[in-house]
């Protein structure tokens, strides 16, 4: 009988690396899909995600940021209802248009898992 190595990657022993609520640890985000780790939240830090899980949409509302005026809507943590940041619905200047459909996590909502 041959014997063959088995060769396991981290992410097939601890599974993908993720971002919880820091609250109730509610899983939320992908590390996967950090598009950038250089945004302002309302208290800090943010990062700018293409998706998010396990979380509610509250209802849209303009809102003036750094970089323009946006359609926004408040992120929830599903489970706890923690304001975690908000989704991009409409940007209103073309250089921003890119934020569309995308999540702000704020850097103090978050905490890391599996890394």
């Amino acid at each position: 009988m041959e014997l063959y190595p088995v060769i396991a990657t981290m992410t097939e022993i601890v599974g993908p690396r993720l971002y919880s609520c820091c609250n109730c640890r509610n899983q939320v985000a992908l590390h996967d899909d950090v598009i950038s780790k250089s945004f302002q939240g309302r208290n800090g830090r943010a990062f700018l995600f293409s998706h998010a899980m396990n979380v509610m949409v509250g209802p849209k509302e303009d809102r003036q940021l750094m970089t323009g005026l946006h359609t926004v809507a408040d992120v929830y943590c599903r489970d706890c209802r923690e304001v975690l940041g908000w989704k991009y619905e409409r940007a209103y200047e073309e250089t921003q248009k890119y934020k569309e459909g995308k999540f702000i996590l704020e850097k103090s909502k978050i905490v890391k898992e599996n890394w």
